[in-house]
């Protein structure tokens, strides 16, 4: 869930308010420094590891003196998101393109499927390396600079799909798939890569251990279907799952071209 508490303050979003004035003692500050931090107690220890003492502690200042940059956890936590989001937008992003897709060459046409894996390429490569970030994901928009970057980059890119330009509602419905799907199947990946280490054991050895218990359960015949998937379908790694799932999402997309 993702929380927004910036119009409680009273005093403007942090996007649009001044850091405090640079002082030399006791120690340089900045936003940059104050979420370069956080961040780091949150790729070690979760988002529970996350404090506004913590990171002070970390940073060897008083606790009092990062309220001048952030005012709450909420603000800290949005910063945060958009330094994720710094890895995942492009630079500098693209414009949106200015010709018709359906005058563009033949070979050129069928680009935005490429430029859509790899911005799916960079979210997954984001959320692998920070595991929190995905649990700030699905509420309400992020609206940082960084998070609005790489929004007008997915757009700008379906904007380009022939038969979408001009249509800015299927550009919205497309975007919402896509970014559903990187949403819902990295926070599948994310939660069993943190299942394997709280157990110490792989997803196969779990997946052997299950093994006599699904026999038994699929014996009397009531699951044929499971069996069959289980018995006949590829075993394929998170990141061959990650695209297979990804084509079909682009699949989608391109079924509404006429």
């Amino acid at each position: 869930m993702t929380p927004r508490h910036d119009s409680d303050t009273g005093s403007g979003l942090v996007w649009e308010r001044p850091e405090p004035p640079e002082r030399r003692t006791p120690g340089p500050l900045s936003r940059a420094l104050i979420v370069g931090a956080a961040v780091e107690l949150a790729d070690a220890d979760g988002l529970e590891g996350v404090s506004i003492r913590r990171v002070a502690a970390v940073l060897e200042v008083g606790p009092m003196r990062l309220y001048g940059y952030v005012e709450t956890k909420a603000e800290l936590l949005e910063l945060m998101v958009d330094a994720v989001y710094a890895e995942i937008a492009p630079g500098p992003h693209g414009a949106r393109p200015e010709e018709r897709p359906e005058e563009r060459p033949e070979g050129q046409r069928e680009e935005w499927r490429e430029q859509l894996r790899a911005i799916a390429g960079r979210h997954r490569a984001a959320a692998l390396r920070h595991e929190w970030f995905i649990e700030l994901l699905g509420g309400r928009p992020h609206l940082g600079p960084n998070a609005l970057a790489a929004r007008e980059a997915a757009l700008a890119v379906l904007w380009g799909v022939p038969g979408f330009a001009g249509r800015p509602t299927l550009v919205q419905q497309a975007a919402g798939a896509f970014h559903a799907y990187l949403a819902g199947r990295l926070r599948v990946e994310v939660a069993q890569r943190q299942a394997e280490r709280s157990e110490g054991r792989s997803n196969h050895e779990w997946q052997v251990a299950m093994g006599p218990y699904m026999v038994r359960a699929l014996a009397a015949g009531r699951h044929p279907t499971i069996a069959e998937v289980m018995r006949s379908a590829d075993h394929l790694t998170p990141g061959e799952s990650f695209a297979a799932g990804l084509e079909m999402v682009l699949d989608g997309i391109a079924a509404q071209t006429p």
